[in-house]
């Protein structure tokens, strides 16, 4: 099933308990968000990181906070320095905080102060399969994801692998909250189709805020 929220009377639609898409709530600052992405990419750049079986992974990451998500023989796990350069990631821009903590709340998460940012670099053909996020420390706190570039389709399924996944369209702009009782739902996304975006070109950009530590 597929969500069409565009049609919506209101832009912010809850889609399950304790999870909010918030229609182009990211809009407004989409520019100035990318042009923080490109301060933070020439600092730590995007790379494709390796699962511990060994395999590339087809979406390229980068991260800016206090700690930053790695993939790699060891695990998955966050660590305080990129391992590319040995140095701290990139701090969170005052503007990217801003929006996460206004998300959450809007969303009914208040008091939201994320600590680290997952960058993705979704190109056409590029997936992310069905997974949990369990490698925060404190699962009480909500995951904050905007989107940006062009759309895809998100994969919102339950608290087992093998539940059905509602299907999301997720647009420039948009932003998705999930907490509480959603906190551990499994989620992906579809390949990416072809496109380009007057904003991004021929990719999708995807922030994800989370309190890792």
């Amino acid at each position: 099933m597929t969500l069409d929220l565009f049609a919506a009377t209101d832009p912010y639609q809850p889609i399950a308990p304790g999870a909010m898409l918030l229609h182009g709530f990211a809009l407004a600052d989409a520019d100035a968000i990318l042009a923080d992405v490109q301060a933070i990419a020439a600092r730590a750049p995007f790379r494709r990181m390796f699962t511990p079986g060994g395999q590339a992974m087809s979406v390229a990451m980068s991260n800016c906070g206090s700690l930053g998500w790695i993939s790699d023989r060891h695990g998955y796990r966050y660590v305080a320095a990129d391992p590319d350069s040995g140095q701290p990631w990139p701090p969170l821009p005052p503007r990217l905080l801003r929006l996460a903590g206004a998300a959450a709340e809007r969303a009914g998460f208040p008091a939201f102060v994320p600590d680290a940012c997952l960058i993705n670099r979704y190109a056409p053909g590029t997936r992310m399969s069905l997974h949990q996020d369990r490698d925060e420390q404190d699962f009480t706190q909500p995951i904050v994801s905007v989107s940006l570039g062009l759309s895809v389709t998100f994969l919102f399924g339950g608290l087992a692998r093998s539940d059905k996944a509602a299907r999301l369209t997720l647009s420039h702009g948009d932003v998705l909250v999930w907490g509480g009782p959603a906190r551990l739902r499994f989620h992906g996304v579809l390949p990416l189709l072809d496109g380009r975006h007057p904003a991004t070109g021929a990719c999708r950009i995807n922030l994800t805020f989370r309190k890792a530590g």
